[in-house]
């Protein structure tokens, strides 16, 4: 695992920067983002079967920068300058999970004001929600492994704050998972 703080590991990608309201302010290096704390965009995909009983659950890469070994449900990352949120979760899902062809519809936005070990750590969020019965292929990059697991399921593990979940997943999730 590399020893280089996780802020210092970000590459020189462009990102779009955000404004605290959540309004596109321009570019900056993914690197430049997470070093200085700035605002920034991601969207994701929870992806449900097709009776909506069942959300995939994946174990992010020991190797990501951000909540590496985290549990998350939401198939994401970083919007790129000039791209809406939905392609940015479209082109997201097709990476990590290997699903193309499905129908996204918007399940929620947040503005996450957190921190990762020790550090500022600032993005406005876009959800989706897509469902799926077809093969799940993982980026080996970025996911560890994966399951389908029930609204139960999911919300019991959710309850234990120690459980590593995703931090700012978890704050978009708050009352959309409630029974």
């Amino acid at each position: 695992m590399d020893a280089t703080p996780w802020f210092e590991r970000g590459s020189d990608e462009l990102v779009a920067v955000y404004d605290a309201a959540g309004r596109c302010t321009g570019q900056a290096p993914r690197s430049q983002v997470y070093a200085q704390g700035l605002w920034h965009g991601s969207a994701g995909v929870l992806l449900r079967s097709p009776d909506r009983t069942r959300i995939y659950v994946h174990r992010r890469s020991v190797d990501k920068a951000v909540f590496a070994a985290h549990h998350d449900c939401l198939a994401g990352g970083v919007i790129d300058p000039g791209e809406a949120p939905a392609d940015a979760a479209r082109r997201e899902l097709a990476e990590e999970l290997g699903v193309t062809g499905v129908v996204l519809t918007p399940l929620a936005t947040v503005a996450w004001d957190g921190r990762w070990q020790g550090h500022p750590l600032r993005c406005h969020l876009w959800a989706f929600e897509a469902c799926w019965d077809g093969p799940v292929t993982h980026q080996v990059s970025e996911i560890a492994a994966g399951w389908w697991w029930t609204l139960d399921e999911l919300r019991t593990h959710l309850r234990d704050p120690a459980w590593p979940f995703a931090p700012d997943t978890r704050t978009l999730l708050g009352d959309l998972l409630r029974p």
